[in-house]
């Protein structure tokens, strides 16, 4: 097992990263990607998310997971295509918190730190549950604007933390990574810019186009309102207090980081965490875990599960949570109450309670979204019977 921070001994800092642009345009090549993806903390100011205490071994399985066979699409798979097809650069799988596989390719190790994208967004609605939990926020139906009042007098005014969670605001937003006129690229556009306040500012002035809990909408700039309402209800800043209730708690093996709005402003809430492997995976072991570390509740009592479950939205099924992704089995019920964090160009933190699995993805595909060779809830449901 590494030694804490032992990240910082990787020489990174003359790997040339392309601009976020590019990222987000998708026009870049697999090795421009990659240095970029294990260096997303050079692109923006950041936070420190800060570890503590000794490092939380991560026991090996007795039986690892060597391979596995399933079938996608009408055609037999491996786990060797859905590795290469993908463009995988880290793979770890755990059973029962014991590690049934661990792989890194294209130059990353254990001590790398990749990017989160969106599964930032599900690191930031869980610290909502646990301010609910420490009485910070009252309750999912408080209205926003007790807490933000810049959102008062526009689209957000009188709009319920459930439904913020949830992304059933009903307020415009067209997320559109690659089209730069999309209003996910204008919030990009201000956070090149590092102006404090800016994307807040374009939050409050978004538009209602529908009433609060009728209609489901992904939007990125509701998960920066996710993280003013934090600071605003609890007076620390996300990283801060992911630092203070879960990461220093859990024997991470290193720092991770967030990006910023500007220097000493908000997180980018939505996206813009790197951190390693392994601790994405303690993550995804607490989520497991309900919640709870060595024996103390973080969160409240059935908000995991409330979380990561579909929900009705307009009289349809949507299956998203509080900024979680419910994960069908292969059977295409939701009874084992799998879900995942995801992020764009394949990134994911897979979640399986009642088989007791965590799957965490690391990877750099062409596009930001649609670009998988193999869909990625394939694999995690044949790691799920290979392992069960």
């Amino acid at each position: 097992m590494p030694k804490p921070d032992s990240h910082d001994a990787e020489n990174l800092a003359d790997e040339p990263v392309a601009s976020i642009r590019s990222v987000y345009d998708g026009k870049l090549f697999p090795d421009e990607q990659i240095r970029t993806f294990r260096n997303i903390d050079r692109l923006f100011s950041t936070r420190t998310i800060a570890r503590a205490g000794a490092v939380r071994p991560l026991p090996r399985r007795a039986t690892p997971l060597r391979d596995l066979s399933f079938v996608s699409g009408g055609k037999t798979c491996d786990l060797y295509d859905y590795y290469s097809r993908n463009r995988l650069t880290g793979l770890l799988i755990m059973k029962d918190g014991e590690i049934a596989f661990e792989r890194y390719e294209a130059g990353n190790t254990e001590r790398t730190r990749w990017m989160s994208m969106s599964m930032a967004k599900s690191f930031a609605t869980t610290l909502v549950g646990a301010a609910i939990k420490d009485g910070y926020i009252g309750g999912l139906e408080d209205p926003l604007d007790r807490y933000v009042p810049e959102l008062k007098g526009g689209g957000y005014e009188g709009v319920s933390v459930r439904a913020l969670l949830q992304m059933t605001s009903g307020v415009e937003w067209y997320e559109g990574y690659e089209d730069r006129a999309s209003d996910r690229r204008r919030m990009l556009e201000l956070q090149i810019e590092q102006k404090p306040g800016a994307i807040l500012d374009l939050m409050a002035s978004r538009p209602r186009a529908a009433e609060p809990g009728t209609v489901w909408n992904y939007s990125t700039g509701e998960t920066h309102i996710v993280g003013a309402l934090v600071h605003a209800a609890t007076g620390r800043y996300l990283s801060d207090y992911l630092s203070e209730k879960i990461w220093s708690r859990l024997g991470m093996e290193s720092d991770a980081a967030w990006w910023l709005e500007a220097p000493g402003g908000l997180e980018v809430a939505g996206s813009g965490m790197c951190a390693t492997l392994r601790d994405y995976a303690r993550f995804g072991l607490f989520m497991m875990n309900d919640g709870v570390i060595d024996g103390e509740r973080v969160l409240p009592e059935g908000w995991v599960a409330e979380a990561g479950a579909p929900r009705m939205v307009g009289g349809k099924q949507v299956d998203y949570g509080f900024m979680w992704w419910p994960q069908p089995s292969s059977t295409g019920s939701f009874e084992d109450g799998a879900f995942r964090a995801g992020g764009i160009f394949g990134q994911y933190i897979y979640i399986n309670p009642k088989e007791k699995v965590v799957v965490c993805v690391w990877s750099a595909r062409s596009k930001p979204k649609f670009s998988e060779a193999i869909p990625d809830v394939d694999f995690f449901n044949a790691a799920v019977e290979a392992l069960r």
